[in-house]
């Protein structure tokens, strides 16, 4: 089985030790279109190969960034950096919106919208050659609004057609992953093809296990954001889901951002999040794990097999 990577397909079982859940970069469409000079493209991408190299020492060798229109995804950069590193970067087709679409969108169907997501899978992205190998939406606070669930059942319809396993951003406090898969289940997806992200922002076990009652993923994804959840009690859900016997429907990751408009200069980042980067999960919380018992088949579940179940490829 292959999967379309930047810099071309690569067997299911070369993608190895994977981060499920990095950004080479996010930033916001429309000002970087209207103010450039509020960017520096040669930062953006040297910070991004430092960190990408890091995880190589480590044992990494695919990272999933699921940047789409919303975050300003950019597949050459993502390409330059996988060249550059030799980490096998795959990239995703979707939209992050919390609300609302862009007038071109908003105005055409649901199967407008799906029809670009399929291009991207089968064509290119951006006018290239380089394919998306994955799909990606996002459900926050505001709930799923009018346009939201239009891109979710675009989506949806884009994985009937290619078979592509889907990634979401989700808001565990006021449950949206399980409204994703409501919608999901009536647009007839494979449900043990889709990620629903962000769990790991909850200690409610409770949701957790509804969410994973219906046969899907969920990303323990955010390890470093500790604002949000602190590691300490990030691991205790983690421990409790292995103990229940979960380890092969869960993905441990970061969703660390190289660089984001949210904390620029990009410094800032460490005065709010000081743990946060693309090894953190590497170096820190995995010994902490093994320190409680997690054993080595147990992530080698989660960081290596079930990416392949995730595509379908391993049960």
């Amino acid at each position: 089985m292959k999967v379309n990577s930047v810099t071309g397909s690569l067997h299911i079982n070369d993608l190895s030790y994977t981060l499920i859940h990095e950004h080479m970069r996010t930033r916001s469409e429309a000002v970087a279109v209207q103010f450039p000079h509020l960017y520096d493209e040669q930062e953006e991408f040297a910070l991004a190969k430092v960190q990408v190299l890091k995880t190589k020492e480590y044992g990494v060798k695919t990272i999933f960034d699921p940047t789409v229109m919303g975050l300003d995804r950019d597949v050459r950069l993502m390409e330059k950096i996988s060249k550059e590193t030799g980490i096998q970067i795959i990239a995703a087709t979707g939209v992050y919106t919390f609300n609302v679409l862009p007038t071109r969108f908003a105005v055409n169907d649901i199967d407008f919208l799906a029809e670009q997501f399929v291009r991207d899978t089968e064509v290119g992205i951006q006018n290239t050659s380089i394919k998306a190998g994955f799909l990606k939406c996002a459900t926050d606070i505001q709930g799923v609004t009018t346009d939201v669930e239009k891109v979710l059942r675009a989506v949806a319809r884009a994985h009937i057609k290619t078979g592509l396993p889907i990634m979401t951003h989700s808001h565990p406090g006021t449950e949206t992953g399980l409204r994703q898969i409501e919608i999901f289940e009536q647009e007839g997806v494979d449900l043990s093809k889709v990620l629903i992200g962000h769990c790991g922002d909850t200690d409610d076990m409770d949701y957790i296990e509804r969410v994973l009652d219906y046969g899907v993923f969920i990303g323990m994804d955010r390890y470093g954001l500790s604002k949000l959840l602190p590691t300490e009690k990030r691991n205790e859900i983690v421990l409790k889901l292995l103990n229940k016997g979960y380890a092969n429907r869960m993905f441990l990751s970061q969703d660390y951002c190289c660089t984001t408009d949210m904390y620029k200069p990009n410094h800032l980042k460490k005065h709010v999040h000081p743990d946060w980067s693309m090894t953190y999960l590497l170096k820190t919380v995995i010994p902490l794990l093994k320190q409680h018992g997690v054993t080595e088949n147990q992530l080698n579940t989660m960081m290596i097999d079930n990416v392949k179940r995730w595509f379908g490829f391993l049960k």
